[in-house]
């Protein structure tokens, strides 16, 4: 095995990037976020525009519009706060005063009863001590004989009108300032839209301009439909919560309304972090505890609802984020732009999911923020056992099963897992007790996998959408179509145990591979045998029962340079058995034999084979060309309907 690389300059200087972007991000958060906040509203108001300019609006006037409405919103939720804030705080006292009395309520049930069992036991204490000495009276202090001190005397300049003027002004200048900004950008966003495409597929794409401009396309109208989407949910959030607070009596339910839409924007815990100042305030107002016992019900039915029944019919399966990168990226995003940061944390991180996916040196963004599996299914199969873990192997096998037959399972993921592994093994990093461990668990698995059929599957053209969301974008090859009829009749002696010999190769988990298609034959009523490869040695092979083999069928994973082995086993097979016919099932496409019409001559199989469902049928069209005419379907038409 080769040792392991020292960090590259490639790599020191990708996290000295990092860095610098991390810190100018900090330290600039005060440009960067009204410019992020007139991105993501330019996403948001993109379909306006659109739908502006099909009515012949014109691009200026129709983005002038679009963003005069999202001007008009944004003040219409401002005095509508405002106008609720005021309410709450003329009512304050009246609030506070029910809160005290629930307080001096709770006090004298639980604590306030305390003081009293104290002294009750220091009085009985006192008693069971009547001689004990008796305290000190305390000697009153002369009213006159304490000196008092002095009172210092501070003087302070009287504010200037101007001072007065911006201590009022400031709390509401500066988001004036922030909401100025954002429509401004905003406003050139969708004005130069276009032009900034240009600039972008400049930067990451010019060399493939066809690609580049797909996945743009792509990627922003995902982007603004899932914006605008997750938007209309959240007012709709907001909606079912105002009408449900005032109808449970709680004032002000407007504010608590906008609060709910605007803080579900947070992932997971938004929804119940708005909860509590309503919940809070209706405690305050009730003097019982009915309407906060509905507020908690109200939000308890209301978030989960959205969540986990609108929300996967809006969305599909999933938003393209895992759970645990949306916590990670809401506690980074806070940390950098505060409370903003953690509103904007899902978008912002779903704009970089989205740039991993469409942009190949930002693929490590999709692997560590998405929510596709970052391994393939060969890759899992390979890695899990691996870590000798053969119960998530089967695990996965039976969620793909859900949808496909058992022959298209070992053909697409456990094949090509075993073929990484012989690639490790032929290199070295595999050592002799690894090899053995995996091939025994995945003997132990083809042995679990036996309950299942391997019937043709009849969803072809739809099997890959059809896959569980956590392998459907996996690039699994659709099954073959099925056959038309049943199974076909089968001559007597091809259904005696051993009348196909799947024979091993010299690799170390080829019998692996024989085992399958072993177990596949049988399925479908051919009586098959597994040798391993020490069984048809020159020195063994004269031991071998001539009289019930019909087929014989040679597994290689890998085959490595050229096939002298293969053409010299072959030669032994022959002489054993004459006139029986060979197939060589090479799985790996590339290799030299299927390449290679040279390396064919030289081993002048009978049959080649790059899957196992294709040796079965190779092996069914041999078993019915003496299989009786009769019946429901015959081994040539299963072979047609397949092939």
């Amino acid at each position: 095995m080769a040792p392991a690389d020292a960090p590259s300059l490639r790599v020191l200087a990708g996290l000295a990037t990092a860095v610098a972007v991390v810190a100018a991000l900090y330290f600039a958060r005060d440009v960067l976020v009204p410019i992020m906040l007139a991105v993501l509203l330019s996403f948001i108001l993109v379909p306006l525009v659109g739908l502006l300019q099909r009515l012949r609006a014109g691009r200026v006037p129709s983005v002038l519009l679009a963003v005069l409405v999202a001007l008009g919103v944004i003040g219409g939720l401002g005095t509508m706060i405002g106008s609720q804030l005021a309410g709450l705080a003329r009512d304050a006292p009246r609030y506070a005063q029910t809160v005290q009395k629930k307080v001096e309520l709770a006090r004298s049930s639980t604590l306030g009863r305390l003081p009293q069992l104290l002294g009750g036991l220091s009085s009985q204490f006192e008693a069971a001590a009547p001689d004990a000495e008796a305290p000190a009276k305390a000697v009153p202090a002369v009213p006159g004989s304490v000196a008092r001190e002095p009172v210092p005397v501070v003087i302070t300049e009287e504010a200037s009108p101007w001072e007065i003027a911006a201590s009022v002004l400031e709390p509401i200048l500066a988001p004036l300032e922030t909401t100025v900004i954002v429509l401004v950008v905003a406003v050139f966003i969708l004005l130069q839209r276009e032009d900034l495409r240009d600039r972008l597929i400049r930067l990451f794409g010019s060399s493939d301009l066809h690609r580049t401009t797909t996945a743009m396309d792509d990627a922003a109208a995902r982007l603004s439909r899932y914006f605008l989407t997750q938007l209309a949910l959240n007012t709709a959030f907001g909606v079912v919560i105002g009408i449900g607070l005032s109808l449970i009596g709680v004032p002000s339910p407007v504010l608590w309304g906008i609060l709910a839409a605007l803080m579900r924007f947070i992932p997971y815990i938004g929804a119940f972090i708005a909860g509590l100042p309503p919940l809070l305030l209706a405690a305050a107002v009730d003097p019982g505890w009915s309407m906060a016992l509905w507020t908690i019900g109200l939000f308890v039915v209301a978030e989960p609802f959205m969540g986990y029944i609108v929300e996967p019919l809006v969305y599909g399966h999933s938003t393209g984020l895992s759970p645990v990168s949306v916590i990670v990226a809401a506690i980074f995003w806070t940390w950098l732009w505060g409370p903003i940061g953690l509103i904007l944390s899902t978008p912002l991180t779903l704009c970089l999911v989205v740039l991993g996916r469409h942009v190949h040196r930002l693929e490590f963004l999709d692997v560590m923020l998405g929510d596709r599996p970052a391994l393939t299914p060969p890759e899992s199969f390979y890695q899990r056992m691996l870590a000798g873990d053969p119960d998530e192997v089967f695990d996965q096998a039976e969620l793909l099963l859900q949808e496909r037959s058992l022959s298209s399972y070992y053909d697409e993921v456990a094949l090509r897992g075993l073929q990484i592994a012989a690639a490790d093994a032929a290199r070295g990093a595999l050592a002799p007790a690894q090899i053995a461990k995996m091939r025994d668990s995945v003997t132990a698995l083809v042995g679990d996998l036996g309950s299942h059929a391997d019937a043709p599957q009849g969803q072809a053209a739809a099997e890959t959408d059809t896959l569980p969301p956590s392998l459907a974008e996996q690039d699994l090859p659709a099954a073959p179509p099925p056959a038309d009829g049943a199974v076909p009749l089968l001559p007597a002696e091809w259904t005696a145990p051993g009348a196909v010999l799947c024979v091993a190769g010299r690799g170390p988990l080829d019998e692996a591979a024989a085992n399958m298609l072993a177990q596949l034959l049988e399925k479908h009523g051919l009586g098959a045998q597994t040798l391993p490869h020490e069984a048809v040695s020159r020195n063994r092979i004269d031991a071998l029962d001539r009289g019930t083999v019909k087929m014989i069928c040679i597994s290689y994973l890998d085959l490595v340079g050229t096939p002298e082995h293969l053409r010299a086993l072959l030669l032994r097979l022959r002489r054993r058995f004459r006139g029986v016919p060979i197939l060589v099932g090479l799985w790996p496409a590339s290799d030299p034999v299927f390449t290679s019409g040279k390396a064919r001559a030289l081993i002048s199989a009978d049959h080649y084979t790059r899957s196992l469902r294709e040796a079965v049928e190779l092996c069914l069209a041999e078993a019915g060309r003496g299989a009786p005419e009769a019946g429901p379907a015959t081994a040539q038409g299963y072979q047609s309907a397949h092939g």
